[in-house]
């Protein structure tokens, strides 16, 4: 197995790491500061949220809520994906990370949209209500009807996280390193990455189908994983493309 200088991080990787942590320190200096909370604004909301705003689409990538958050999101990118830089190269790494990213938005926005469309024909049928400005959102969440305030939840609960894009990250290193020892916390014991990987995604997807409107975005980390078998793919039958 190819490491390359396993003593070094490669420029994408470790840029990304520094990013991150920036925002997320910078989030919570605002918020002690002035009591603003930059998720709320830089968190990727539903389409037909009045919240929405397509900066979201790649902003959220670089948000985390919580100091366990991050560091998993970045222990992971880090250990997984300076192989895959070093490997592949950062122009190429960096196209993978972002398509994945953009992926997992995708496959979560896709199910979000399943979610909800019902509840917004609900609502439209009910009362009448087609658009969703803020006021109206509001008035939907304090109403008495629980498929109202369902709705309300799901236009203003923002996504936040690399966690797209980090199980893309993952993906790609159970496929390039398919044979390589990793060793699990809890239990203690070796397992083959490719299993680890098949294994986490299986997860992912039961508790997507179980746990519907969890605050964990489940299929946001199945459609970077999705998107990222799909790039290698087409990357390995693409092979006049060189980054």
């Amino acid at each position: 197995m190819y490491f390359g200088r396993t003593g070094s991080t490669p420029p994408v990787v470790k840029n990304l790491i520094i990013i991150n942590a920036l925002m997320f320190l910078g989030t919570m200096g605002i918020l002690q500061a002035y009591n603003v909370d930059l998720n709320h604004t830089l968190g990727l909301y539903f389409f037909r949220s009045p919240l929405f705003y397509p900066f979201q689409v790649i902003t959220h990538m670089f948000m985390h809520g919580s100091l366990g958050h991050i560091f998993f999101n970045m222990f992971a990118l880090w250990m997984f994906g300076k192989v895959l830089e070093q490997v592949w190269g950062s122009k190429r790494f960096l196209i993978y990370y972002f398509v994945t990213g953009l992926g997992a938005v995708f496959l979560h926005s896709l199910v979000l949209y399943l979610e909800l469309h019902p509840l917004m024909n609900y609502v439209s049928q009910t009362y009448g209500i087609d658009t969703f400005t803020p006021d109206v959102v509001d008035r939907l969440y304090s109403m008495g009807d629980i498929k109202a305030k369902e709705l309300a939840v799901g236009l203003l609960t923002p996504t936040i996280g690399a966690s797209g894009a980090v199980f893309g990250v993952l993906l790609a290193f159970g496929m390039l390193f398919p044979n390589t020892q990793l060793m699990l916390l809890f239990p203690p014991i070796p397992i083959k990455a490719k299993y680890f990987v098949i294994g986490y995604g299986l997860i992912e997807l039961y508790l997507g189908l179980m746990q519907p409107g969890s605050n964990v975005a489940h299929f946001a980390h199945l459609g970077g994983m999705l998107f990222g078998f799909v790039l290698i793919k087409l990357w390995k039958k693409d092979r006049t493309s060189f980054y």
